[in-house]
């Protein structure tokens, strides 16, 4: 196939894709709904990307069967127009899983998995990979700030990849080493129970191919069914088989800690990003690259991973610090599960006790807002006040009595509401100490006016 066309190439997976066609020396293009940072980026990387749903708007090149293959999310829906019409033409249409499957299938995997913490965990693994060996490949969920991008294409046989559970996409992989950050209730409008998405991980653990090695955190709770791999747990505190000690917070809000493994302590560790959970991240992509140096005798330097998580800098839109002072502190987080607010909040307050937290957070699908508003309204109450904006609602739509009124009546702590355009205003009418934003949506289009506001309404510290 010369061409490659995506309909909805605008999405973190499926723009890591496009990248990898484009570098393979195919032709892209694609349809997205909205223009976006990374649909710009593509264009000037030489996709052709247009925004309206209009088979008018295909280019030419792309409208021959016999050298175009049509890749689609499961975001779009069936009777997306564009998609209808190459179906209809006898092109070869494929999800992303499917694509992602194939291009993974002569590679040596490192598959991470997990309703959250897996992308900021995925792209440990691939800068680990990069410091321990020179090289190694990646698909990515996020923007990585040490790649500064989503895709990563390196020398030798390694490849990190992102293993996403919606729509059951991570059962494409076989992986040679997995990690499971988590199996909680979510995406129940795939899945229905929690239950059946305990089912899904387990299936995608039980595709491991023999030989290899699976790392799950003390707490997911799937069954593993598979004997001809090697099975590891991981946890910050201890009482499993990779974990935290001696962990210690510096000045600058990092931790220094050791690394317990099987076989050794890795001492004196510093992660190069904030936060508790960060750490815990850590200890997973570590025990990930141990397993795969274990399975392949490959050597295991300390020093080298010490020197790797040091200067890990961190995803973009994971606890993604915009200001960091004595007067002020902004952070940016794609927290959109109860779970992930929860765990950041105690982050923020591990890395900055005894200040004032406010969190303003954009939820995430209806349909979530719905299943999980009493435990978004838990977690939340972590902060010391919270500033509520409508729900983002991606490929959904409205639901009547659904709003994020539900999640802030049940707030135990001051909270008001504001739209996403009135943002900016709202909070520097506030005082305030530690801000956050939160949310899977389109909130981060307020990070850079927000850090502007707030850099200018406290210039005293201001370097």
């Amino acid at each position: 196939m010369k061409n490659v066309y995506f309909i909805g190439i605008g999405g973190i997976g499926m723009s890591a894709l496009a990248r990898y066609f484009m570098r393979e020396g195919k032709q892209v293009a694609g349809y997205d709904l909205t223009e976006s940072a990374l649909t710009q980026a593509l264009v000037k990387e030489g996709a052709d990307v247009h925004y309206d749903d209009n088979i008018e708007a295909i280019p030419e090149r792309f409208r021959k069967a016999s050298d175009t293959l049509v890749v689609y999310t499961p975001a779009v829906p069936a009777n997306h127009s564009e998609l209808v019409w190459f179906r209809e033409n006898g092109f070869e249409v494929l999800k992303r899983s499917e694509i992602l499957g194939h291009v993974t299938a002569n590679k040596y995997v490192m598959a991470v998995a997990g309703t959250h913490g897996k992308t900021s965990t995925t792209t440990m693994v691939a800068w680990l990979n990069r410091t321990l060996f020179g090289g190694g490949s990646a698909f990515l969920g996020g923007l990585s700030k040490n790649f500064d991008g989503n895709i990563v294409m390196g020398g030798g046989n390694l490849m990190a990849v992102e293993a996403d559970e919606f729509d059951r996409s991570f059962l494409r992989l076989t992986p040679n080493v997995a990690v499971v950050t988590s199996a909680d209730a979510d995406h129940l409008d795939i899945y229905g129970t929690h239950e059946a998405v305990k089912e899904a991980f387990a299936q995608f653990v039980s595709q491991i191919k023999k030989g290899g090695a699976v790392v799950v955190k003390h707490n997911a709770a799937i069954t593993l069914r598979n004997p001809g791999i090697s099975k590891y747990s991981y946890s910050l505190d201890g009482g499993t088989d990779f974990y935290a000690q001696n962990l210690r917070l510096q000045s600058d809000g990092l931790f220094r800690f050791n690394i317990v493994c099987p076989d050794r302590t890795i001492k004196d560790c510093k992660l190069g990003v904030l936060g508790r959970v960060n750490v815990e991240n850590c200890i997973a992509a570590v025990a990930a690259v141990w397993c795969a140096c274990k399975c392949r005798g490959l050597a295991f330097n300390e020093d080298k991973i010490k020197k790797g998580l040091e200067t890990f800098s961190g995803v973009r839109r994971r606890f993604d610090i915009y200001i960091n002072r004595p007067d002020c502190v902004y952070i940016d987080d794609y927290a959109h599960h109860p779970a992930e607010l929860a765990a950041a909040l105690r982050s923020i307050k591990g890395a900055f006790p005894s200040r004032h937290i406010t969190a303003i957070f954009q939820p995430h699908l209806y349909s979530r807002t719905k299943d999980f508003f009493r435990d978004f309204a838990a977690a939340l109450s972590n902060a010391d006040e919270v500033v509520m904006i409508p729900i983002y609602p991606a490929r959904e739509l409205p639901m009547e009595g659904v709003s994020s009124e539900m999640i802030g009546e049940l707030i135990n702590k001051p909270c008001r509401y504001a739209t996403r355009e009135s943002l900016v205003e709202d909070i520097i009418a506030h005082d305030t100490d530690i801000v956050i934003t939160f949310g899977a949506g389109n909130i981060d289009a307020c990070c850079e006016p927000l850090s502007a506001a707030l850099n200018e309404k406290y210039p005293a510290q201001n370097a």
